[in-house]
Order: structure tokens, then C-alpha cells, then sequence
């Protein structure tokens, strides 16, 4: 609902009530006939204006309740309008028809009782609110309260005719109504005006029925003002009750609220300490007029203790389960109510400390491989899916007094005991990367998933936090080696772990520092033996460290997120260096410069905006810039990874696939990527010419790539042997140490104009090209 529109309605609610307050006083000051007809006629303005701010302001699934006001009201009409029947036609006042009038409150009051009730129900906050039981407290005391003034008088009283008596019951009937209706106080939703609306409704009516009890529909000559007075407070209520209905914030009674409701405020305290002071003011005030009325009142008295017994009982039952929750979630997993580190931890702890010397204790940490594609792709409500089923397999795996645990986002933790020696853990966790392994099913379809796992072994010297340490590092291990498998810990992957750390912290200024160089290896046409560009490698040389390894630099870049900035810069490089050589080269055919992009700088927004401003700034034409892309790092997020490419193809650079053949190469993958070369892996370049098993997969690849318009790069060549069998078989392009190593720009500027190499191999041909 719209500002405006819950203005104008806000606007009808008060004008609603406005009008009902001048008419509830007319009604009490008019004679009897013009009254009726008035109240009447009032009574069908609150019914059309309730029936209109039901169909407005509730939600269909939240109408119920106040239809059965609604039906409530409607019934009332009913009685009012046979009652001013009965006093216009002189017989009937003398047969039965005078009593059905007052007959007509009985369902009026059973109907309102009920949508109050069910306002009730939909308000309360939980099965612990004590706020009910308080509404069982003061509807006691109410109770009491009236048929201590109003019901044992007209008991006692000489005249306790039926109807009388039935009269005397409305007040109580009311007061019960509208101390049900306490907990919306109760709850603190003070704040919106349709529950003061409903609550003035409450007073309205316990008022005009208190009025009734003390003169009664039926008590002659003057008593007629005291019935107008009692219609003028009923018609105020109905009034109040349709103010309320058109008021936007009506909703808000129906609306469950939390546990705001367990603190006991300034009126919430006096209204009990009020309702519990009722009997003793009463054995004072009003003393029981015989022994009966003083049994149903010590009756009464006595439900009123044992309600508060009641309270007592349940306030602390409450919060016993409240501290008992607390504690639970304090150790547990929420998503899959497993145990979660910090009862991973206590219970290492004592495990530790009482094992015998025959018996130690093993961690497995599992870390599931390539979750957060399977998240990103599907949504967070299918991961946590995955993640409770990925628990139930765990669970089911182990033994009844093994520890499962979810540690950590996608990580979970299984500790044993078992005799020292005996390789129970390893076995575990082979069977449990035979049971995640199989396909999960889950709402969105069947998902694969695999897992990594870390083996740790407690000895005497090793506690919680080394343990749990030990076990993260070989996890991390088993992940390096290509997921889906387990790994043992020991002392030489600390030594790792700590070289990791060491690696990364002193890369992180390598770049500001001016410590990053950037060399360049030629890629030959095997045809021409003309080289035909270069492939940008970058290096690193630490002043303390030395050379490093980019095979021991970049994945702890790309694991870091350090490789977008580095990958940026070294792309700058290579631009501008394949720019200057085309310049300085303008008699030979113009080279590219080949440059690797990490899985990370492929998920960076808006690459290819980024690659298109570094072409412009160095003034290298598209065509002369190939980004290769590996398979694997591809299939970390494809979607994604594949929007970039073909933004990238777009700006008319030339894309390759790097390592094919170590991944999930298929003629499908080829089919769906932009890319125009394919780059075949060392591996399978190594033994061909000499009747290798990899020259038919060679054969394959080139075909394949051929057919699909691609061309083909040979990485590894060593040996003219492989140049020749790469050459006879339609290979276009060969890289490797036979065309030389990867050197600075100043050095390889030569290979541009030198000649084909000798036929020899060269005295390095056994390392490779990073």
C-alpha cells in the first residue's frame, strides 16, 4: 500500500471514530424509539465500514478473525432489530419473541470470543510466551472480580429472575473478551494505533455491559436511560472496532511477535500484582454473602494461585530450555546440527589427555572440491542442501563413536580413536571418498561432488591446535594434488606450509618493489621455422630468496588473489613489448604476444574493458594479443569465466586453450569456447616420433582441432624427432626449448631476424618452459 493511499485510509479510520462518538451520544440522550432506530442505523455504518477495512487492509490469509467480529456485529444487528419489533408490536412483547433479544447475545458474544481468541493465537510469539499464561492470570482475577460485584448481588438479590441473571453474566462474558485480548499489550506493539482502536472497543463494551448488570434490559420506568446509556456504549465499541478494522496498521494484530514479550515492564508488573491483590481486597471490601458464594470464590482464588504457581513453573522450565538451547547452539552447526569446531576442540582435548599409550587419536579434515561453483551455479539454498546431505553420507560412514563435526563453511572434521599402528583413519577416509562420490540428489537435480582429506595423527608431543593444524595441511596437500583424494600428514608438509607462508609474504611487495621481471619465449610456424610471437612468462627474484619458481609463486598468487595485479601488470608488459617489436621490425610479419590468465583475473568485472584500455594506452592492435586460458581454471566457473571470453573475443584478441589434454577436454568443450588455438600439453608431445602411446591422442587433437577451424600449438618441443612428426602431422605451430628458452625482451629480439635452429638437441632439453 502505497503513502498516499494509507493516509486517505488512516484518515477513514479516525473519521470513522469521530462520527461514532456523537452518535453513541445521542443514542444515550434520545427517547427510547428514536435511540433504536439511531443505534440501528449506526450498527449497519460499522458493519459496512468493517466489512470494507477486512477487504482492504487484511490479507486474505489473515481475514478470519475479523469475520467472526464481523458475524458478531451482524448478529447483534439481528437481536437489536427484533427487539425494536417486539416494542412496536404490542402482543409479541407478551410471548416468547420478547425473550429472543437477549437470546441473540449469547452467539453475538461466542462469535467475538472466537475472533479474539484466534487474534490471540496468530499474536502469540512462542509455546514458551509467558504473556498467555499472564491473560489466564487476569482473566481469573477479572473473573472473580465481577462475580464477587456484580453476580452474587443479583444471586442474592430478590429478584434473580433467569433474564436478570443472564444479563448479570454479560459483564463477565466481556471481561473475559477483553482480557484475552491483553497479551497484544503485553507484547509492546504499543506504537500502533489499530491496537488502541481494538482496546478502546474492549473498554467500551466491559462498560456498557457492567451497566447492564447493575439495571438490567428489563428494569421499568427510568431504567429506559440506563438502556440507552448501554446501547450508547455497545455502538461506541462497534464503532471503535471498525475504526480499527480501516486502520493500515490493523496488520499488525495478526502478526506474530518475538520474545519481546518475556520482559516484565512497569504495567505489565502492576496489572499482576493487581489481579493477585483481588481476593484480599475483596474479603474486605466485599465479604461473601453466604457459604456458598464463599466456596466459589475460595474456588476462583484458589485457580488464581495455581496460575501463578503455573507461571512460576513455566518462567523457569523456560529458561532451563532457554540455557539448554543456548548451550546446544553453542556447539552445534545450525545448517546440519552437527558438533562444530569448538566441541571438535573439548572433545580432542579430552581425548587426548586420557588415551592410552596403545591407542592414539586420528583428525580427518574434509574440504569439498570446487563447492563454491556448485553454490554459485545452483544458489545458496541448494548448497546448504548439499551441505546436509554431504553430513547424513559422513555420518553414515563412521562408526557410532567417532566425532562428526562441520567446521567451517564446506569443511567438516572426523575424529577417532583407534590402536596405534593400525591405519583405521586412511580407511575411513578412502570409504568416504567412495561415498561422496557417488551422486547426490538434491531439489535442483543430481549433483556430483567429491572431496579432499587431510589424515592427522596425535603423538606425545602434539596437541588440539597442532593436531587440527597437522590435519589442515595435508588436507591442503590432497587439494594441491587435484582434489578427490587423501593425504597423510607429515613433518615435510609443515616445512611446505611454512615455505607457503614465506613465499606469500614476501610476494606480496614483490610488485611495488620492482622484484617481477617479465621473459619471453618464441613460438615457431613449423612450417617456416619463422617465429611468430612470444609467450610472456613472468619471474620473480627475491633479494634474499633468489630466483623463484613460478611454479612455487603463482598458485600461492592465485590462491591469494595477489595474481590480478601482478596478471595486469605483466599483460601492460607484454602489450607494450610486442608493440615496440613490431615498430622496430617493420620488414618481417608483425608477432603477438601470448599471456596466461589466472581463473581469478578471469572473474574480475569488467576484463575485457580493463584489456581493452591496456591495448589503447600501448597502441597494440587486437590481433596482436592471444590470452590463453587453462582448462582446469575453466572449469572452476564456467559461466562466468565463459562471458569474459567472449567479451574478450569481441574486442577481436585471438583466445587459446593452454595444457589440452590434462583437463576435460572434449569435442563438446571445443565447441563451446570462443577460442581459435588449442595449445597441446607437454606430456603428450614428449615421446612422439618415437611410436609413443600419445602420438594417436596427438592425432586426435589435431584432427579435431582442424575440423573445428582451430589452430594447434605444441608445447615441450625438444628434439628435432618431435618437430618433424609434429610437422608431418599438420601441426601449425611448435614451442619448446628446441626454439629456445624463456628469455628478457633484450635477448630474444635476435630470434626475430636468426635463423632455423641446428638439428641437435638442445643441452637442457629436459627441463620445460613455465
Amino acid at each position: 500500500m502505497s503513502g498516499e493511499v494509507a493516509r486517505r485510509w488512516a484518515f477513514s479510520s479516525w473519521a470513522v471514530l469521530g462520527a461514532g462518538v456523537p452518535t453513541a451520544v445521542f443514542v444515550a440522550v434520545a427517547d427510547a424509539t428514536t435511540a433504536t432506530t439511531v443505534y440501528l442505523a449506526g450498527v449497519l455504518v460499522t458493519v459496512a465500514a468493517m466489512a470494507a477495512g477486512i477487504g482492504r487492509n487484511v490479507a486474505a490469509g489473515q481475514r478470519r478473525p475479523w469475520l467472526l467480529i464481523l458475524a458478531a456485529l451482524c448478529v447483534s444487528l439481528v437481536g437489536e432489530l427484533s427487539r425494536l419489533l417486539v416494542r412496536l408490536a404490542e402482543p409479541a412483547a407478551h410471548t416468547v419473541l420478547s425473550v429472543f433479544p437477549t437470546a441473540m447475545l449469547l452467539p453475538s458474544y461466542l462469535l467475538l470470543g472466537a475472533g479474539v481468541l484466534d487474534l490471540l493465537r496468530r499474536s502469540r510469539a512462542t509455546d514458551d510466551d509467558p504473556a498467555r499464561v499472564d491473560t489466564v492470570l487476569i482473566a481469573v482475577g477479572s473473573a472473580l472480580l465481577v462475580w464477587s460485584l456484580w453476580i452474587e448481588p443479583w444471586i442474592a438479590g430478590p429478584d434473580p429472575r433467569w433474564q436478570s441473571l443472564l444479563a448479570a453474566m454479560m459483564p463477565l462474558i466481556a471481561a473475559l473478551l477483553f482480557t484475552c485480548a491483553m497479551p497484544m499489550l503485553l507484547l509492546g506493539r504499543t506504537g500502533a494505533p489499530a491496537l488502541w482502536l481494538f482496546v478502546t472497543s474492549g473498554v467500551a463494551l466491559v462498560a456498557a455491559n457492567m451497566l447492564l448488570a447493575v439495571r438490567g434490559w428489563f428494569a421499568p420506568g427510568p431504567g429506559g436511560l440506563s438502556l440507552n446509556a448501554v446501547g450508547a456504549g455497545m455502538l461506541l465499541a462497534f464503532f471503535a472496532i471498525a475504526a480499527c478494522v480501516l486502520h493500515p496498521t490493523v496488520v499488525v494484530l495478526g502478526q506474530p511477535v518475538q520474545a519481546r514479550s518475556r520482559l516484565l515492564h512497569i504495567g505489565r508488573t502492576a496489572m499482576i500484582t493487581a489481579t493477585l491483590c483481588v481476593p484480599s481486597v475483596l474479603s474486605v471490601a466485599a465479604p461473601p454473602r453466604g457459604q456458598t458464594f464463599a466456596l466459589v470464590r475460595a474456588t476462583l482464588s484458589l485457580a488464581l494461585i495455581g496460575v501463578v504457581v503455573a507461571r512460576v513453573v513455566r518462567a523457569n522450565n523456560s529458561r532451563a530450555r532457554a540455557e539448554q538451547e543456548a548451550r546446544w547452539r553453542a556447539q552445534h552447526d545450525q545448517l546440519t546440527r552437527l558438533p562444530n569446531r569448538e566441541m571438535l576442540a573439548a572433545a580432542l582435548t579430552r581425548w587426548t589427555a586420557r588415551t592410552a599409550v596403545e591407542n592414539r587419536v586420528s583428525v580427518l579434515l574434509l574440504d569439498l572440491d570446487r563447492f563454491k561453483m556448485i553454490n554459485d551455479h545452483w544458489g545458496h539454498e541448494a548448497g546448504d542442501e548439499l551441505l546436509r546431505g554431504v553430513a547424513a553420507r559422513i555420518t553414515a560412514a563412521t562408526r557410532a563413536e567417532d566425532l562428526v563435526c562441520r567446521v567451517g563453511g564446506d569443511e567438516f572434521a572426523v575424529a577417532l580413536t583407534a590402536p596405534a599402528g593400525e591405519p583405521m583413519a586412511e580407511r575411513l577416509a578412502g570409504r568416504l571418498l567412495v561415498v561422496l562420490a557417488e551422486p547426490l540428489p538434491l531439489s535442483v537435480g543430481t549433483v556430483g561432488v567429491t572431496a579432499s582429506i587431510g589424515i592427522a595423527h596425535s603423538d606425545s608431543s602434539s596437541g588440539v591446535v597442532e593436531l587440527l593444524r597437522d590435519a589442515d595441511t595435508a588436507m591442503y596437500r590432497a587439494k594441491d594434488s587435484g582434489g578427490n583424494r587423501h593425504a597423510s600428514f607429515d613433518p615435510r608438509l609443515r616445512e611446505l606450509l611454512q615455505r607457503r607462508v614465506t613465499v606469500e609474504h614476501a610476494f606480496r611487495g614483490a610488485l611495488d618493489q620492482g622484484q617481477l621481471a617479465v621473459h619471453y619465449q618464441p613460438l615457431v610456424d613449423l612450417k617456416t621455422e619463422r617465429v611468430e610471437g612470444f609467450e610472456a612468462l613472468m619471474r620473480w627474484t627475491h633479494p634474499e630468496l633468489g630466483p623463484m619458481s613460478p611454479v612455487e609463486f603463482i598458485p600461492v598468487a592465485e590462491d591469494t588473489g595477489m595474481i590480478v595485479a601482478a596478471g595486469a601488470w605483466l599483460l601492460e608488459q607484454a602489450a607494450a613489448q610486442a608493440r615496440e617489436w613490431r615498430t622496430g621490425h617493420p620488414e618481417r610479419p608483425p608477432v603477438h604476444v601470448s599471456v596466461n590468465l589466472a581463473v581469478r583475473q578471469l572473474r574480475e568485472p569488467g576484463l575485457a574493458g580493463h584489456v581493452g584500455q591496456i591495448l589503447d594506452r600501448t597502441g597494440l592492435p587486437a590481433e596482436g594479443l592471444w590470452l590463453e586460458v587453462t582448462e582446469s581454471n575453466f572449469m572452476e566457473d564456467p559461466d562466468t569465466c565463459l562471458r569474459t571470453l567472449h567479451d574478450l573475443e569481441a574486442l577481436g584478441i585471438t583466445l587459446c586453450i593452454d595444457d589440452f589434454g590434462t583437463g576435460y577436454s572434449s569435442l563438446s568443450y571445443l565447441q563451446r569456447l570462443p577460442v581459435a588455438i588449442v595449445k597441446i600439453d607437454r606430456a603428450f608431445v614428449a615421446d612422439v616420433g618415437e611410436g609413443g602411446t600419445n602420438e594417436s591422442i596427438v592425432r586426435a587433437v589435431l584432427a579435431m582441432s582442424h575440423a573445428l577451424g582451430h589452430r594447434v600449438v605444441a608445447e615441450g618441443v625438444e628434439t628435432t624427432v618431435q618437430r618433424d612428426w609434429l610437422r608431418a602431422n599438420g601441426c601449425d605451430f611448435g614451442q619448446g626449448w628446441l626454439y629456445g628458452k624463456p628469455l628478457p625482451a633484450a635477448e630474444q629480439t635476435a630470434a626475430l631476424t636468426r635463423p632455423a635452429p641446428a638439428d641437435s638437441v638442445h643441452p637442457l632439453s629436459s627441463a620445460g618452459s613455465c
